[in-house]
């Protein structure tokens, strides 16, 4: 069995240790449930306005006043804008005109409903940048479908595993949630290898639809030539809600809405019209301030931490979990600690939440999210915590009062689920 650095079991079906508090998704949905509660109290204290958004996922609703009274019926209204919809998704994605298009009440949906209409029966394979792993809602696909995950990481591996599982599905990530990237030239290699042999192809390009492309001069999802792309609807310069977009070749397309309906993971036409909405209102502009703003925050906390315990993404700035419990455990002056590098995280981002109304994934985050210490500021979040330097300071104020109480679980019980 894996551990980590600190000899804790990794769970391999989220890739981090689980704890004696953060033990599994029921105690993921507790810590949930505390963030909420905690960020009210902070919007009552200070007000919505001083919340400040570092999950790279904005989530608001940018539906207009006509659209609640029409287009978000529920009988007549998906009729009205359905084409609408799809010429919104086929040009943010870069088809070609052909393609349909479906929204979903989110990607992980998409991707599950995806695995479980296209997989066969037999292995999913999946392409992540190396060193990196698939999204939690493949392997969970996988397993609700009774069929294992292949993961892979060049060209060489995926024609291998294509020539030995015979596999339906294949799933690559030009982008994941690490901000780990493929190169455009191995996506469409990848898909090409994988439509040879017979299978659906889907992209997973949640953040990549517009990170690669703005960031990085990349081609446009649908130019590689997959069956299927996926976005979310609330990333990287989009503005919410929560949703994914699904485009892609009719043939393929309509099996996934066919399976996302029998389990209830469609959109309904409020959240869809909201999407289209935010599809149609991205800039690019949008994507490159969030950008600036993430390495603004990058500068800060590299001058309070150390270059060495900062790893710069084009969004933003990252702590690994397992060196932020190295960096509270030399605050402490402790060699170990039965908690966790989850725990710890999970944590200082309560507190950071709290003391700022800074919202990060280590509070808001779904169960098997990773839980790693990510600042990706969606817009205008630095601004209302008052600057880069003021969510550095927040961020080493939330890692020392966290450091103070590592030996007593009564305070994490507490910090983290409300617990008296």
């Amino acid at each position: 069995m894996n551990t980590d650095r600190f000899g804790n079991a990794i769970d391999p079906g989220v890739g981090y240790a689980r704890g004696s508090l953060l033990q599994g998704s029921a105690d993921e949905v507790r810590r949930l449930a505390q963030a909420g509660r905690v960020a009210a109290d902070f919007v009552a204290r200070e007000g919505i306005d001083k919340i400040a958004i570092c999950t790279g996922n904005l989530r608001f609703y940018p539906a207009t006043p006509e659209d609640l009274t029409l287009l978000c019926e529920e009988w007549i209204g998906p009729g009205l804008f359905g084409e609408e919809l799809r010429q919104a998704a086929i040009a943010h994605l870069g088809g070609v005109g052909h393609e349909a298009a479906a929204v979903v009440n989110r990607t992980s949906a998409g991707i599950v409903a995806t695995v479980l209409a296209h997989s066969g029966g037999k292995p999913v394979l999946s392409l992540v940048a190396e060193g990196d792993r698939s999204h939690a809602s493949v392997l969970r696909g996988a397993r609700l479908a009774g069929v294992p995950v292949r993961e892979v990481h060049d060209l060489k591996a995926v024609n291998q595993a294509l020539a030995e599982d015979n596999p339906a599905l294949f799933v690559v990530t030009p982008v994941t949630s690490e901000l780990s990237m493929l190169g455009d030239d191995l996506i469409r290699d990848a898909v090409a290898a994988g439509k040879k042999a017979g299978c659906v192809t889907i992209l997973d390009d949640a953040y990549g639809a517009r990170f690669r492309p703005v960031l990085h001069g990349g081609g446009a999802s649908l130019s590689f030539g997959a069956d299927l792309v996926i976005t979310n609807a609330d990333k990287a310069g989009l503005s919410g809600p929560r949703a994914g977009v699904l485009c892609g070749e009719p043939a393929a397309l309509i099996p996934v809405q066919a399976k996302a309906s029998e389990l209830g993971m469609e959109a309904r036409a409020p959240v869809a019209v909201g999407a289209m909405r935010s599809l149609q209102g991205f800039t690019p502009d949008l994507l490159l301030q969030e950008a600036q703003d993430g390495q603004d925050l990058a500068d800060a906390l590299e001058t309070a931490l150390g270059a060495g315990r900062v790893t710069r993404s084009a969004l933003g700035p990252k702590i690994d979990e397992q060196d932020a419990m190295e960096i509270a455990l030399g605050m402490a002056g402790a060699d170990k600690s039965d908690l966790v590098p989850a725990e710890v995280t999970a944590a200082i981002g309560m507190l950071m939440l709290r003391d700022k109304g800074i919202v990060t994934v280590n509070t808001h985050g779904q169960p098997g999210g990773r839980v790693s210490i990510r600042l990706k500021p969606t817009s205008g979040a630095v601004a209302r915590a008052g600057g880069a330097m003021a969510v550095a300071d927040c961020l080493m104020s939330a890692m020392r009062q966290t450091a103070a109480h590592l030996n007593d679980k009564s305070w994490f019980a507490a910090t983290l689920f409300g617990d008296t």
